[in-house]
């Protein structure tokens, strides 16, 4: 009999087809129950097809506390600002809560209001909410009640520059670049994902405005980036899978290479699923379907006092950009082995 049981808000996206998928295979884990507003009765292959055969759960339409009733852990797959109002009937059943829309990712319940474009529903639960982003914050997350799961643009953009501000040498303003797959606008079919306007396009959308700003700005800033800024601006890409971002930052003329690959070595030589590629730079393919993120650098020549600092980083924007991350805060809050059911490469080419 597995130790714990899980169940899933909002279960019919992408997000939660990884999250079902990573369960359905874990050892200690059971899913126990998914609730959705679509296809009640359904069974769960009639959203995720990959699913035929492999489980006889069906959607169900269930209020919080309901499919909270007897779990260990609740993940939450709804819609930002919908999310915020299922949170205060969960605590109170003793599950844990592992959030993946970004109600809970900020501290300031003003910056939620300006990027999310409404006042938080919740707000006094804000500062008990753990950033589930492991890189920074694993010891908290194995006591956190309510874990907020980083947005993929901001997991993929916070690990490139995070040795960066733990060696002290992040200040400033940041500019950065990142393409994504159409995958991240969700499962609802809508003008930015559909296929022949995304397959041979490129387009940007919401730049230098985009609601993952100030979470990155807030997570940075705490690992010892100093008058940091970013400016981020979205790229949609002809791929379902994956982000790609390149960000560039101002450093002193005297900073080496080997310093930078020093800084990268101490942030990320024993965590599990950052790759710091040795013979190229990190590219999409090599982390698709997989929870690994690849991280790497350029240091470009001295121009007078700076030098431009090029940072790289390729993630799965469902695996390690949600779902993938998601469920390792799960093994880490629950006491379970951190890489339990996401040490899969993904597939080549």
């Amino acid at each position: 009999m597995k130790r714990f049981k899980a169940s899933i808000l909002g279960g019919s996206g992408y997000g939660a087809a990884e999250i079902i998928r990573r369960l359905l295979i874990h050892p200690d884990v059971e899913l126990v129950r998914v609730a959705s507003i679509d296809l009640v009765g359904e069974p769960l292959s009639a959203a995720h097809p990959n699913l035929e055969g492999l489980t006889d759960l069906r959607f169900e339409k269930l209020p919080p506390e309901e499919a909270a009733a007897g779990v260990d852990v609740v993940f939450l797959g709804l819609p930002h600002k919908v999310s915020a109002t299922a949170v205060p009937a969960i605590l109170p059943t003793g599950a844990r809560v592992i959030d993946l829309s970004g109600d809970f990712r900020l501290k300031s319940a003003a910056e939620y209001e300006r990027f999310y474009g409404a006042p938080h529903p919740c707000p006094e639960l804000l500062a008990g909410a753990v950033y589930g982003l492991p890189e920074l914050h694993r010891e908290a997350i194995r006591t956190a009640r309510l874990i907020a799961s980083p947005g993929c643009f901001a997991t993929s953009i916070e690990l490139g520059l995070l040795p960066l501000a733990k060696a002290g040498l992040l200040e400033g303003a940041v500019e950065t670049v990142a393409i994504t797959g159409s995958s991240g606008s969700g499962a609802a079919p809508q003008a930015g994902t559909h296929h022949p306007v995304r397959s041979q396009n490129l387009r940007t959308y919401k730049p230098l405005h985009h609601q993952h700003i100030p979470e990155i700005a807030q997570t940075l800033r705490l690992a010892g980036a100093r008058d940091f800024a970013i400016h981020f601006v979205p790229v949609s890409a002809p791929l379902a899978r994956g982000i790609f971002a390149t960000s560039f930052v101002r450093v002193p003329a005297a900073v080496t290479k080997e310093q930078i690959a020093a800084a990268f070595a101490a942030a990320f030589d024993d965590e599990p699923f950052v790759r710091v590629p040795k013979r190229r730079l990190p590219e999409v393919i090599a982390v698709a379907g997989s929870n690994y993120v690849e991280v790497g650098f350029e240091l470009g020549a001295p121009e007078g006092a700076t030098r431009t600092l090029a940072c790289f980083s390729a993630i799965d924007n469902l695996i390690k950009g949600g779902a993938g991350q998601a469920v390792q805060s799960m093994n880490l809050a629950l006491g379970l082995p951190e890489k339990t059911t996401l040490e899969d490469a993904g597939g080549f080419p």
